[in-house]
């Protein structure tokens, strides 16, 4: 039988509280404070990898010898990065640009004990089918888009509208659980815990 070690989330994200909690990993929510700014030059994936591993190494600085999970989740379309939206109308904005078509969901994932860091990155394609003015309206306003990348949640009302899904699912809901369970496992074994 596995045991699933208890870590430490640098990350406020409630889906990801939630999705560690449903498979019943122990953990600690400590959320990391740091300058989330895109660097100049820097591609979606290296701008989610970098963001993961500073939010795991921010808070493995204040708790030694602990494991430390950090994660950064980004939407990417047309090689353009969809944050968070500022607004209603901005989440109608990338709710318009993701109508119709493809887009990528990308997670930085990073594990940290102390100074030491080890990060992977998952990539699933989410496929919009067409939405009219009233259903982008609709998944704006019902939607809950402004604490989300790319204005929706794949697990909500967005599900209408997907047509499908290639990767892992639980990426595009915010934390990729199967990549986070091979990087702890492979870092608690590399320690010795």
């Amino acid at each position: 039988m596995i045991d699933l070690p208890k870590i430490v989330l640098a990350s406020a994200s409630p889906r990801r509280v939630e999705i560690l909690t449903s498979v019943g990993w122990p953990f600690d929510k400590m959320p990391a404070d740091i300058d989330e700014s895109e660097v100049e030059g820097e591609t979606p994936a290296e701008y989610v990898t970098r963001l993961a591993e500073e939010k795991a190494l921010a808070v493995a600085r204040q708790r030694p010898n602990e494991i430390v999970l950090g994660a950064d989740t980004t939407v990417v379309i047309d090689d353009g990065i969809l944050g968070k939206p500022l607004d209603l109308d901005d989440a109608k904005r990338m709710l318009g640009l993701l109508s119709g078509r493809s887009h990528f969901v990308l997670t930085g994932v990073a594990v940290a004990i102390n100074d030491k860091v080890e990060s992977a990155l998952e990539r699933t394609r989410v496929d919009f089918r067409e939405m009219d003015e009233d259903e982008i309206e609709f998944l704006a306003v019902k939607g809950d888009p402004l604490d989300k990348a790319g204005a929706y949640a794949v697990q909500a009302q967005a599900a209408l509208f997907i047509s499908g899904i290639e990767g892992d699912y639980w990426n595009v809901v915010g934390l990729p659980i199967g990549l986070v369970y091979r990087l702890i496992m492979n870092k608690k074994a590399k320690a010795g815990r």
